[in-house]
């Protein structure tokens, strides 16, 4: 009887942990891992230093070839900013939980890490073969640089949905991307006036009313720059315009590593629209109207 009773308890614990687990969908924890990663980062960051902790967990060609692999996990789950953060999270937040509602949890989970994984390794290639020169440098980052975030694999899900759900529309939030744009140009054209830090928190300060006023979902809004698009456009018009602006300015942002997740998208999109071609061309015209 005792017996009885033991496995029955474990029986309802792993049932109670189970529906706990599921009351959240896997976008929203991979968020919540973001998120706690950025707080956990910061406070090592301040115990052992930048440079010692981005060494072992930031994704870097020269690092990465050194033996350091597993900084293509690592680096998924950490942003180098605040900003950053809240920027990828919430395109995280939206295209994710799409994603998710259309190809399901488990191949969901699977997708997202795969992919970003490709998306990392896609990046310390190119940095680490063709980053060395001056113009390998601008399009391909110097093999010394460290690379954090998840924006490979959210690229990733755009490619996918690019493919699945071409003409469904969707809105790419503008004004950010040419805060950041305006912030490193100012940068570099003027690294030794004191007028860089002000305009530095101005700009940070844009950016994060920008992020939120999306969600005012009132005029506000506008501030940010909203400009709506089918989704097989959006990728071409957030990567193609910076690689060509990172020919003449060095941007903070992994253009090859969004580059290897839009590709990465794109191949396991192509894959289920061969295996499910019945359920990939329903959901085309479900999300076409």
């Amino acid at each position: 009887m005792n017996e009885e009773i033991r496995i029955y308890k474990n029986e309802t614990n792993k049932k109670n942990f189970k529906n706990f687990f599921r009351r959240f969908s896997i976008t929203n924890w991979l968020i919540i891992v973001n998120i706690f990663s950025f707080i956990l980062s910061y406070l090592l960051i301040n115990i052992f230093g930048e440079e010692k902790f981005f060494s072992y967990f930031a994704l870097q060609a020269n690092s990465f070839f050194s033996g350091n692999y597993w900084t293509l996990l690592t680096s998924m789950f950490m942003h180098g900013s605040l900003a950053h953060l809240l920027f990828n999270m919430i395109s995280l937040f939206f295209i994710g939980n799409f994603v998710e509602k259309i190809i399901g949890r488990k191949r969901f989970f699977w997708f997202y890490i795969i992919a970003g994984i490709l998306a990392g390794l896609f990046y310390v290639s190119l940095s680490y073969f063709f980053g060395v020169s001056s113009i390998g440098e601008r399009l391909f980052t110097n093999p010394g640089i460290f690379a954090v975030g998840a924006s490979g694999a959210i690229f990733a899900l755009l490619g996918l949905l690019a493919l699945l759900t071409p003409f469904n529309r969707v809105y790419l939030i503008v004004g950010p991307l040419i805060a950041i744009i305006i912030q490193s140009i100012l940068s570099q054209l003027f690294s030794t006036s004191a007028l860089i830090s002000s305009l530095d928190v101005l700009i940070t300060i844009y950016i994060f009313i920008a992020i939120f006023s999306m969600f005012s979902f009132t005029k506000l809004g506008k501030i940010a720059l909203p400009l709506e698009m089918p989704f097989w456009i959006l990728p071409i018009v957030a990567i193609v315009p910076l690689f060509i602006i990172g020919l003449f300015v060095s941007l903070p942002i992994g253009n090859t590593a969004h580059l290897g997740g839009l590709l990465a998208g794109l191949i396991y999109a192509y894959y289920l629209k061969k295996k499910y071609k019945k359920k990939t061309e329903m959901i085309r015209k479900v999300f076409s109207r």
